[in-house]
């Protein structure tokens, strides 16, 4: 569970922290390879409690297999499992894969939907996955909050939910609706990188003047 913050971040401090992710993570991009929607469709689904780096190895072997709706709906759940396994949650996984593929070839002539509500209709696909196929395959405003979006805006104090929806409500009232989708790879680094789970290297950074977890522990201190 993410950490609580004693107190929000004041408007001057929100916008000073954005600019600096910013600057640090400029060149910041998605972790999951894809060449198209229906792959990072495909492989957002795959990555639930799984690393992008693991999905990565797997979707090669499947796209090599199948990269359509059309052809990955031609797969027994068995042949899909055995592909995905390594995954996690492959039985279920790939499941929700073959529905989402019928469904695609069936009612969208398979095309992926550029709307989050239609996405959403599709096993598997949840409000997270749904705003990343937004943001980085159709270019749509959108905050996807996956684990590291929510330890790390709770923690720095953009949000002081502990309920995704309402974290990723909270960080459009305080971000540029431009930068949504950059401010959820920014966030996802730094989450990664500096602001981890465990042992935060708070030392080291670049935000920790304005962070409101570290100014909590100097406090406590």
């Amino acid at each position: 569970m993410a950490e609580k913050v004693s107190q929000k971040m004041d408007s001057e401090k929100i916008e000073r922290v954005i600019e600096k992710l910013r600057n640090v993570y400029i060149d910041a991009k998605p972790g999951l390879n894809y060449k198209n929607p229906f792959e990072l469709l495909i492989s957002t689904i795959l990555s639930a409690q799984c690393t992008d780096a693991r999905v990565n190895k797997v979707t090669v072997v499947l796209f090599e297999k199948a990269r359509t709706p059309q052809e990955i709906s031609l797969m027994s759940e068995s042949e899909l499992s055995d592909i995905i396994k390594s995954c996690g949650l492959y039985r279920m996984k790939s499941k929700n894969i073959l529905a989402t593929c019928n469904l695609l070839v069936y009612d969208y002539d398979g095309n992926v939907p550029k709307t989050r509500i239609e996405l959403m209709k599709l096993p598997g696909v949840g409000r997270k996955t749904a705003n990343v196929v937004l943001s980085h395959a159709f270019g749509k405003p959108a905050i996807a909050v996956d684990t590291h979006v929510q330890r790390v805006s709770s923690r720095i104090g953009l949000s002081d939910s502990a309920i995704p929806q309402k974290t990723e409500m909270q960080l459009m009232e305080k971000i540029e609706e431009k930068d949504w989708g950059d401010a959820h790879l920014w966030l996802i680094n730094h989450g990664r990188k500096i602001c981890t789970a465990r042992k935060p290297k708070c030392d080291i950074c670049p935000i920790n003047k304005d962070c409101l977890y570290f100014n909590n522990q100097l406090n406590a201190k």
